[in-house]
């Protein structure tokens, strides 16, 4: 991984956990499985911990590391991380995206409460006018009956269906892996995807990044979002046609709150900057400052569950890939 990260995510108490389960070097992290530096390490590597910044894990990686046997991410997707050579070898991998969706469906939430409010437009008029809105001006705003439409029960789309079950919303789901039943008991309704954004006033994106969910939010998808809907994405800017959302956004016929956008981040001369109905954050919905430590954590646990001779509890499969992230 980077190494900017290693003290963020393994704090001293975390650090000397992990010491406890294996013996590591703290001070050697490894950017380049070529380096000569590294060799040593990889020869005997029965563990790789990897993190932010880490190298894609092919053949040549393999082949130096001809004991390794599990490979733990303290961070999210493994995708762009394990190279096909791993899963051919029979490594076991883990990934602490569990932990990391805690704070995406913590920061979602708020959003979406916020956005029932309006609150960042209010802000902003409040700046210019220093005078509260009539009863008129904030008629239709509120979260009582608000519907939700949820694309995507992904580890963050789940964790926030049970944080968005307190509230009274009405919320809706639209997810090919997800049957009625299920659906149910998540404590929402399954629609099709053209039907949920018909009937969503806040739309909330959480699908994984994948070939079939390019460009899901299309031109023709868009236009179904009802006049003065929201969008939310704090899951990949990948997911929408970024054109044709600034179009819709530049029109003022919908509103969004980005933490995500394509390409990441923005140009300068992007109109999202400064557009009043846009909320642009940068990729900060996941783990960040005293959130990282959670990620660390998560793996410790896992290397604990392996030195007692038990599998990851939160292993990746290889056929988990078609649907996600």
């Amino acid at each position: 991984m980077d190494p900017v990260h290693l003290p963020r995510l393994f704090p001293p108490p975390l650090m000397a956990r992990l010491r406890r389960s294996a013996r590591l070097d703290p001070a050697l992290v490894v950017r380049d499985f070529a380096d000569p530096a590294a060799a040593p390490a990889l020869a005997c590597a029965e563990v790789l911990i990897t993190g932010w910044g880490c190298p894609r894990i092919g053949a040549d990686a393999l082949a130096a590391a001809p004991r390794l046997r599990a490979v733990l991410h303290a961070a999210g997707s493994v995708r762009p991380l394990i190279g096909e050579a791993v899963w051919e070898r029979g490594v076991a991998v883990s990934s602490a995206a569990e932990a990391n969706a805690v704070p995406v469906a913590e920061y979602t939430l708020a959003m979406i409460l916020l956005a029932g409010k309006d609150a960042f437009a209010l802000r902003e008029r409040y700046r210019a006018t220093h005078a509260h809105p009539s009863a008129a001006e904030t008629a239709g705003l509120g979260n009582a009956g608000r519907r939700v439409g949820i694309v995507g029960a992904s580890r963050v789309g789940r964790r926030l269906l049970g944080l968005l079950r307190p509230h009274d919303f009405e919320v809706l789901l639209h997810d090919p892996w997800v049957d009625a039943a299920e659906a149910a008991a998540l404590g929402a309704e399954p629609l099709p995807l053209e039907d949920l954004l018909r009937r969503s006033d806040i739309v909330s994106l959480h699908a994984p990044d994948l070939p079939g969910t390019r460009r899901l939010l299309d031109r023709a998808r868009l236009a179904l979002i009802p006049d003065g809907g929201v969008l939310v994405n704090t899951g990949r800017g990948a997911l929408v046609d970024h054109d044709a959302l600034t179009d819709e956004l530049v029109s003022g016929r919908l509103r969004a709150i980005l933490d995500v956008t394509e390409p990441e981040p923005l140009p300068a001369d992007s109109p999202l900057h400064t557009l009043p109905n846009v909320f642009l954050t940068p990729h900060i919905a996941g783990s960040l400052g005293n959130e990282l430590e959670r990620l660390g954590r998560a793996v410790t646990e896992e290397l604990e569950r392996l030195a007692a001779g038990l599998p990851p509890a939160r292993e990746v499969r290889h056929a988990d890939l078609a649907r996600i992230a």
